[in-house]
């Protein structure tokens, strides 16, 4: 048999079925207990109508007439169930008295006074006149074994209601008692990367106190940890960005001054490096920013209006005019959700579809109503084991196009911090080539 996993499944089995074996004992107990106090109450009856019956007998039998010797039935008044049958008899065995349903062949010859046993009833002789006349009466061993039967019945009818009850009591008691734990559980499995508050404890039980306050020190060394990581990266980032941004406008200079033509190419090649460089300081402050919490909004947003906006920027600076096609509902998509980590999240999608798509056909940018954005573009097809990947920070695939790998990293931690949900698709539904980005919008108003 193999134990279910649950603790609380475990503990109400166990329980359970103690609780129905112990039932069981009892009545087994109890029902050896009755039968022998029957058989006591049994014999008790048995004696006592063979005591009483033997007088009765001795002076029918010493009334008749000398020469009368034959056996004589009683008769009996209206027809009854007869539990017990007796015969009367000499000292010879002659059959002098019986009841009137007593078979003689059911009782063996007088070999003494009191109880004895066939394979088919249950004997009680007795004796008077200096043993020259002797009764025996006979009880059926069935009757005995009907009775008994009938007192097992009666105790197995209320064991079939208690042990399913007792098993449902035994199952709600210990649901009640483990509810504190299934809080416990809740409250762990609803922590992550943007909340590693302390998991409130103070309602377990003693034993798993330890282990409560155990997962809270765990999660204080992840915040510190995490802290740590996000601010050395935020930090660097920022401080990068001065330097960066000194260092390409002495190189844009250098470019415009120098009439060396290869002097002029090696600027321009370090003002690309000092531009990727920049490019990647802005997203390493995003990524910090989005792992970092503080991702929604104290009230709902329109989310349309900053996929337009988003749009028009990307078409104005990135070089995109042209080549994203945005589709809006009529109505007000709301989200409770932070515009400027809404605006990061969507440029990065567009970005990247615009980066690594096709250049010949649009990225096509499509919000519903019902929170879903999609962002599509043309292309080779993604391998399947590589699209979970995509989502990992630094992780580019097979792209061409230059970037840090990071875009769709930001977007999953923000995605995932505010509630929603991101799944990349390839190829596009209805295509054998093609890029999909399914966002479903968390915490819709």
């Amino acid at each position: 048999m193999i134990a279910p996993k649950s603790l609380q499944w475990r503990l109400s089995l166990s329980l359970g079925l103690g609780i129905a074996l112990v039932w069981a004992v009892a009545a087994a107990v109890t029902a050896q207990n009755l039968r022998h106090q029957m058989d006591e109450v049994f014999d008790s009856e048995l004696a006592e109508t063979g005591q009483r019956l033997l007088p009765l007998a001795v002076r029918d039998i010493i009334g008749r007439d000398s020469d009368d010797s034959a056996s004589q039935s009683v008769a009996t008044m209206r027809e009854h169930d007869e539990h017990f049958t007796y015969v009367v008899r000499n000292a010879e065995g002659q059959t002098l008295l019986r009841s009137h349903r007593a078979d003689p062949a059911i009782f063996p010859p007088f070999s003494g006074m009191g109880f004895s046993d066939t394979p088919t009833h249950r004997l009680y002789s007795d004796a008077a006149l200096q043993g020259t006349i002797t009764i025996t009466v006979a009880e059926p061993q069935t009757r005995r074994r009907a009775v008994a039967r009938e007192v097992l019945v009666g105790l197995a009818r209320p064991l079939a209601l208690i042990v399913p009850l007792s098993l449902i009591g035994v199952w709600a008691v210990v649901r009640l008692s483990t509810t504190s734990l299934r809080r416990f559980r809740s409250e762990i499995e609803r922590r992550g990367a943007g909340d590693l508050t302390a998991v409130p404890a103070g309602d377990l039980p003693s034993e798993i106190q330890p282990v409560a306050q155990a997962v809270n020190q765990l999660l204080e060394r992840l915040r510190r940890a995490l802290e740590a990581e996000r601010s050395f990266a935020a930090n660097s980032a920022h401080e990068l960005r001065t330097p960066v941004a000194a260092a390409l406008a002495q190189a844009q200079r250098l470019i415009i001054e120098t009439t060396d033509a290869a002097v002029r190419k090696r600027a321009r090649d370090i003002e690309v490096a000092l531009r990727r460089l920049s490019g990647l300081s802005e997203k390493l402050m995003q990524l910090a920013r989005a792992e970092g919490g503080r991702l929604h909004g104290a009230e709902p947003v329109d989310t349309g209006t900053i996929l337009r906006m988003i749009v028009d920027e990307l078409g104005a600076n990135v070089g995109g005019a042209g080549r994203v096609e945005l589709a809006l509902p009529d109505a007000p998509v709301l989200a409770r959700i932070d515009p400027d980590a809404f605006a990061i999240l969507t440029r990065n999608l567009i970005e990247n579809a615009l980066k690594h798509g096709s250049q010949t056909e649009p990225v096509r940018v499509t919000l519903s109503m019902d929170g879903l954005l999609r962002v599509t573009n043309a292309g080779p097809a993604v391998p399947q084991d590589l699209l979970a990947r995509l989502l990992n920070p630094f992780e580019r695939g097979h792209a061409r196009a230059q970037g840090a790998g990071l875009g769709l990293a930001i977007a999953k931690a923000i995605a995932t911090g505010t509630g929603s949900s991101l799944e990349l698709i390839s190829p596009m539904e209805g295509r054998e080539d093609g890029f999909e980005a399914r966002l479903r919008i968390g915490r819709l108003a």
